[in-house]
């Protein structure tokens, strides 16, 4: 496999600018069906949760959708679900007996291409059974993804975005897919054509997409993170870039506004200070931080 560090570092820089896209959520209106039919069902299967599996629904669904978790990588979103669970008592009262998975904890706490990859390296080095099951799930979550996932095309205003960005800025996928699934996304819907480089987990986090892509080789108010979710804006901020949030349900409205107005602003180098935290303080009054049974 080819160094990530050094695929990020070839971007090809065509122009001043930079803007890096998350895909799931954020161009394509696929997190619902991802995590609803594909993440969840697989998690129920693979660590045994069918007794609590009401339970494990409402926990996954907040993680991953609903919460200021939203877009987390799949093997701390696993985590904080299986945690979640661990703490309500209805879950605990049916019978459920949180795994064991220290194995698993380090190997996030310690890894930054939290992918099948990676993964995989460890499991042959250590043989460790946690770290094995979550393999096994995380390649039952691909295979259902590739063979559900379909048909969806870009939320309304993304394609007239990327065409309007064409000629002002270099554009790259900055997401926590497995790269494979988002070049078929992409593909599907000839889209792929608007981006320099398609970047999935396997290339790093996020973060490290943007640091090695684009810092130092742009000026900081002429890189440009679009997402849904927090990570994105951490992503972003780590790197002293800009962020634009597609706002959770109201993709299209966020699209047609990015489109319309925030765009011209990051050409003209007006984007930076209130009107970016005015966006922000919007954006994350869709995201709670505390599970709605606990509320």
């Amino acid at each position: 496999m080819a160094d990530p560090v050094a695929q990020l570092k070839a971007f090809p820089k065509t122009r001043d600018c930079f803007i890096g896209i998350d895909s799931d959520g954020c161009a394509f209106d696929t997190m619902e069906l991802k995590h609803k039919e594909c993440f969840t069902p697989n998690t129920i299967n693979a660590w045994d949760l069918q007794a609590v599996s009401r339970f494990a629904r409402e926990a996954a669904d907040f993680v991953n959708l609903y919460s200021r978790w939203r877009g987390l990588n799949r093997f701390p979103a696993l985590v904080m679900v299986l945690d979640l669970l661990a703490e309500r008592p209805e879950a605990l009262q049916r019978g459920y007996a949180p795994p064991k998975i220290d194995s698993l904890r380090t190997w996030i706490r310690t890894e930054t291409r939290l992918g099948n990859p990676a993964l995989e390296a460890e499991v042959a080095r250590t043989g460790d059974a946690v770290l094995r099951r979550a393999l096994q799930w995380s390649a039952a979550v691909n295979d259902t993804v590739e063979r559900f996932v379909r048909g969806v095309p870009p939320f309304p205003f993304v394609r007239e975005s990327l065409e309007k960005v064409r000629g002002a800025a270099d554009v790259m996928v900055v997401s926590a897919t497995p790269s494979g699934a988002l070049q078929r996304e992409w593909a599907e819907h000839d889209v792929a054509k608007y981006a320099a480089m398609i970047c999935g987990q396997e290339q790093g986090s996020k973060a490290e997409h943007l640091r090695h892509a684009a810092v130092g080789r742009y000026d900081a108010d002429r890189i440009l993170m679009i997402g849904d979710a927090p990570g994105d804006m951490k992503a972003a901020r780590a790197n002293d870039a800009l962020f634009f949030p597609i706002n959770p349900g109201r993709e299209a409205a966020s699209w047609r506004r990015f489109h319309d107005e925030a765009l011209d602003r990051f050409l003209a180098g007006t984007y930076r200070g209130a009107y970016e935290e005015a966006l922000v303080e919007e954006f994350l009054g869709y995201l709670p931080s505390t599970p709605p049974w606990k509320a």
